[in-house]
């Protein structure tokens, strides 16, 4: 239900920040994070509250927020476009790589029903250290783009190099993925 709202709420933030309502797209922006603190919090504390629908749904929350953010706050001239392409491609290519570990993981016979049912959970992907900062960084980016306007800074040279340090988390983190690979994939036996 948490991530569901995260979901729900992606597309009413991308709009506040196109319609420029910078004010009330940080406080809802806030709501989002406080949804995604509360569901790893009760995933983490109670194990009847885990499921492999919510496993799923919650980097899935993540990737469609990021997403929406990232690309209505260049609309807005908050954000540059190389930036946001770099970070959509480097999910883009993550979601690719998950569609092909969750292939070749399918016990046989493969069936579109198995392959797209949330709940027959045939391996895990592990975060590496690099890329939790990097999600961790990339928030903080753009809560700190998110408040520029309301707080008169949108011209800040740490702004700029908040920028920088995004990018770099962000290739950093892709090239983990490639060079780790097969370690960040945990396969699950008895699927």
């Amino acid at each position: 239900m948490l991530s569901m709202t995260r979901i729900g709420l992606a597309p009413v933030l991308g709009y506040l920040i196109i319609e420029e309502d910078f004010s009330i797209a940080l406080g809802v922006f806030a709501l989002a994070g406080l949804t995604d603190l509360l569901d790893g919090f009760i995933a983490r504390n109670w194990a009847s509250q885990k499921s492999a629908l919510g496993s799923a749904l919650d980097p899935l929350a993540d990737k469609i927020l990021i997403s929406i953010l990232y690309v209505s706050l260049t609309y807005a001239d908050l954000i540059p476009v190389p930036l946001t392409y770099m970070i959509i491609s480097r999910d883009v290519m993550l979601i690719a790589a998950v569609f092909y570990v969750r292939y070749r993981t399918l016990p046989t016979p493969r069936t579109l029903s198995k392959y797209f049912n949330p709940c027959y959970a045939t391996a895990r992907l592990k975060p590496t250290f690099i890329s939790k900062v990097n999600t961790a960084v990339q928030l903080i980016l753009v809560a700190a783009s998110l408040a520029a306007p309301v707080f008169n800074y949108a011209d800040s040279i740490y702004l700029q190099i908040l920028w920088c340090c995004t990018a770099f988390t962000t290739a950093a983190s892709a090239y983990s993925y490639y060079h780790y690979g097969r370690k960040t994939v945990q396969v699950i036996k008895d699927s």
